[in-house]
């Protein structure tokens, strides 16, 4: 997983995160979707030079265990910019801690309760130029330790064009830190202000 190492070590996925606003896709389309995004995460876990799984249990791995598709948990939500953030240190599973600064938050609805969750940037000077328009997004739920990793866990996304004030975010691309498979790693933990009080039975599972 090439973008694997660098600040805690995330997938890139594209189709729903481009530089330009995608539109939304229909339920079909977005079950072909996320098929594609599990098959693409599979593939990694499987290739020696991207995976952090260990030789042998690369050998023994077949797939990711995945929550069934739900295009309820596919949402529009409501983008507001933060232009006044500063960095600041974020926590992870060691003792490092690198900056980041809030990006802006993102309003939305989930089983009819309104619910917010902030995006992050990393200000990691290393970081390449693909990556500039990269927004991280952790965050915890009630299925955490009870079907999902109890870490959190991670959605990639991309900084919407300019004037925006929607982002399209898919739960069903929510995926674990390596935390998960290795502590060997080091991984952000998702802020007090990302834990939600809502179960989000979407994305990776974890025995863990």
């Amino acid at each position: 997983m090439k973008k694997f190492l660098l600040f805690a070590l995330v997938l890139l996925v594209g189709n729903l995160t481009l530089r330009a606003q995608t539109p939304r896709l229909d339920a079909a389309a977005h079950q072909r979707s996320v098929a594609e995004f599990q098959e693409t995460i599979n593939k990694e876990f499987k290739n020696p030079k991207e995976t952090p799984l260990t030789p042998a249990e690369r050998r023994a791995f077949k797939t990711l265990p995945f929550y069934p598709t739900d295009y309820a948990y596919y949402v529009e939500a409501t983008f507001v910019r933060d232009s006044t953030s500063q960095p600041f240190a974020m926590e992870t599973s060691t003792s490092r801690r690198p900056l980041y600064r809030k990006y802006g938050e993102l309003r939305f609805e989930l089983q009819g309760q309104p619910q917010r969750l902030s995006v992050y940037q990393s200000v990691d000077p290393l970081k390449g130029p693909d990556l500039a328009d990269y927004l991280f997004l952790p965050f915890a739920d009630l299925t955490n330790g009870h079907g999902s990793y109890g870490g959190g866990r991670f959605i990639d996304l991309r900084i919407p064009p300019a004037g925006s004030t929607t982002l399209l975010v898919d739960f069903n691309r929510a995926y674990n830190p390596l935390c998960a498979y290795n502590h060997g790693y080091s991984c952000p933990v998702p802020p007090a202000e990302n834990r939600l009080a809502v179960a989000i039975p979407a994305g990776v599972r974890s025995d863990h």
